[in-house]
């Protein structure tokens, strides 16, 4: 049975922890409006740019001249695997509901006789996949010491997707990120990063495609247009990683600190009890002393 002096000790270490993991949850609240908001400013930009690539795609003729970052290689046995994490931890299941989709899709991929390639984006993601699959992983990249991700680190990445492209490494990339929904509810998605994922040519009212001519030709456009939109599909997967890290680091903070109010709660009452039953026993040995006499 542990001494009062042990229990005391207990105590008072789970309140520092409470306070650590409370000021943890307000800095994440405090992060989190920011992330949110650019992350949510993010969205329409990146569906308008799948909306043109979709208008300027429909209206290519699909030959030779197609870009091959909007026709692929005619491939797919070579998939790389973009993964986009946090760089740091305690933010709940944050980077592990990530991982466990890639880890997923790794091993469907190689049952089908495929390879595949990792390029992981942030260190936890990293440090998670390559206890399996460190032979995978090709490329990594981490921000650590960034308080704010730009366009312009989103953009280096992009160039090295691309590049890696261009020299026949890979037939088919995939993008894996965490879509923020709300604090407490992030979704692990998967986008196909090239070829370019673009959705069907709609008209202003969701109807058949309008007809437009283009000056210079779609497949121009699209030559210009298609290595910008996977900078930018990175751009959005890693505000929206933000958003959901800080949300999710705010909802476990939040459990964190309730759970050390509760421990408190049991070891005090323990701490309580063991001083009143050595109350009880001094007294006991008292006054059978003085019975004694």
């Amino acid at each position: 049975m542990p001494s009062l002096k042990d229990l005391r000790n207990r105590i008072a270490s789970v309140k520092a922890t409470q306070k650590i993991t409370k000021a943890m949850q307000m800095v994440a609240a405090a992060k989190l409006r920011r992330a949110q908001t650019a992350a949510e400013q993010a969205r329409p930009y990146a569906r308008r740019m799948g909306e043109v690539l979709g208008n300027l795609s429909a209206g290519s003729t699909g030959g030779a001249d197609t870009p091959r970052l909007l026709a692929g290689t005619g491939r797919d046995q070579v998939q790389l695997l973009v993964v986009c994490t946090a760089e740091r931890g305690l933010c709940g299941a944050f980077n592990s509901s990530i991982v466990r989709m890639v880890r997923e899709r790794v091993q469907s991929l190689l049952a089908a006789g495929k390879t595949v390639k990792i390029f992981t984006v942030g260190k936890k993601g990293n440090e998670q996949l390559r206890r399996q699959y460190g032979n995978l992983i090709v490329e990594h990249v981490e921000f650590r010491g960034v308080k704010q991700i730009s366009y312009e680190h989103a953009e280096a990445v992009g160039a090295r997707i691309i590049e890696m492209f261009e020299a026949g490494d890979f037939d088919v990339a995939t993008l894996f990120y965490s879509q923020f929904k709300s604090v407490i509810a992030q979704i692990p998605t998967a986008y196909g990063l090239i070829p370019a994922e673009v959705p069907p040519a709609t008209g202003a009212t969701g109807g058949a495609k309008a007809a437009y001519e283009y000056e210079p030709e779609e497949g121009v456009i699209l030559s210009s247009l298609l290595p910008k939109n996977v900078a930018v599909q990175v751009f959005r997967a890693l505000l929206e990683n933000a958003a959901s890290e800080q949300g999710a680091r705010m909802s476990a903070m939040d459990s964190a600190t309730r759970n050390a109010g509760e421990m408190i709660k049991k070891q005090t009452q323990k701490y309580n009890r063991s001083r009143q039953a050595m109350i009880t026993k001094e007294l006991i040995e008292i006054i059978s002393g003085a019975e004694a006499l």
